[in-house]
């Protein structure tokens, strides 16, 4: 099993928060890898917020290389993370030549583009850079978009955040994913280290997924390029998401309709049956077979936790009105926010879906027996 945490919050976080409710669910991973997802950020971002980031790490020479495929495509260095790293990593951790987190301006033939547009070059950009990588392994690109910041290493999570310096470098956040990897491969993989991030919509993930093939079989047929990868049997809960939500048009209410649709009896008695059978049969092979417990986050920041019909992954929701944690275990949301009423902490069933807006920090659910909010015209 892995462990997760995010936190979302009125004020700019350090990393170090989410780390520590991590450390304190470490009987519940191996200490294999780690996962830090940062949005809103603050710190040395927070003025230029509309510019795109590029998250990975590179050799001497990777970085060669991307310096002149962006060269080449207009893009010009703004500012970018120093990591000063000890000379040696911490025990298994593999040594690297370069940690790059680096904001670029945007190239003058795209100021004309459409969002749609932005969208799109960013994340082929992105899948080129991953492809040229994977070609000589001296490239790994996590992610290439505003105001996000995706960091993965190999290593035990508080050990690694040591070692690149997090608390050092100035990077903070309103939004923060962390994962604790347990390694469920033969080899460990950084691009299967969670959350997992596309669009501006990003997941992590609790269980193991047994319906992997059909979901990644059905998406791979969608002809779009971002479906793509797969290290990891959980990064199709990010690409499930990411297609109810962009290329079916439907609320995030509908997400778990389409990944635990109701049995029949059920759903027959539902305000949209007509909508929600067409989508349960329709989208048939993205149902998915637990256990899971997913968390993640949209792109306007908001935070979201569901269970799979199972419900054998834990999950607690609970805060104190500036900040709320989602997290795998009690005592990592003890952690994390150890001032809180914990009479209004909640752990979701598997109707439940989990929102906190970032707009109020209010903890809402919704149920797959309530009417869906928003239906496509």
């Amino acid at each position: 099993m892995c462990r997760l945490l995010a936190l979302t919050s009125d004020d700019y976080m350090s990393p170090r928060l989410a780390l520590n409710g991590l450390a304190a669910m470490r009987e519940g991973y191996d200490g294999s890898g780690v996962g830090l997802l940062l949005r809103d950020l603050g710190g040395p971002f927070e003025k230029i917020k509309g510019v795109p980031i590029l998250s990975g790490i590179f050799t001497s020479s990777g970085l060669k290389r991307l310096d002149r495929f962006m060269m080449d495509k207009g893009f010009t260095t703004k500012y970018k993370v120093t990591f000063h790293l000890p000379k040696t990593p911490p025990r298994g951790v593999p040594k690297r030549d370069i940690y790059l987190v680096r904001a670029y301006d945007w190239p003058d033939e795209w100021e004309d583009f459409s969002e749609s547009d932005i969208k799109a070059q960013l994340m082929m950009t992105r899948l080129q850079l991953k492809q040229m990588g994977d070609e000589n392994r001296d490239m790994f690109v996590f992610s290439f978009w505003p105001d996000t910041v995706l960091i993965k290493e190999i290593g035990d999570p508080v050990e690694v955040a040591r070692y690149l310096g997090l608390e050092n470098n100035g990077l903070k956040a309103r939004i923060i994913m962390a994962q604790g990897r347990q390694n469920t491969n033969h080899h460990i993989d950084l691009y299967a280290c969670h959350p997992f991030f596309l669009q501006g919509f990003s997941t992590m993930t609790n269980g193991e997924n047994t319906a992997f093939l059909p979901n990644r079989d059905f998406l791979m047929s969608r002809g779009f390029p971002g479906y793509d990868g797969y290290m990891s049997d959980s990064e199709v809960f990010t690409h499930i998401l990411h297609y109810t939500m962009s290329k079916l048009k439907l609320g995030l209410e509908a997400f778990k309709h389409v990944i635990t649709p109701l049995a029949d009896d059920s759903l027959q008695a539902h305000d949209n049956a007509a909508l929600l059978r067409q989508l349960k049969y329709g989208c048939r092979n993205l149902i998915i077979d637990g256990p899971n417990c997913i968390i993640g986050c949209l792109p306007d920041n908001t935070l979201l936790m569901v269970q799979d019909r199972k419900k054998l992954r834990p999950g607690v929701v609970g805060g104190n009105g500036s900040t709320v944690a989602l997290a795998s275990e009690f005592c990592g949301l003890d952690a994390a926010i150890p001032s809180r009423d914990r009479g209004r902490d909640f752990q979701p069933m598997h109707l439940d879906t989990v929102v906190i807006r970032q707009s109020d920090l209010t903890v809402d659910v919704y149920q797959q027996t309530d009417p869906l909010p928003l239906i496509p015209t």
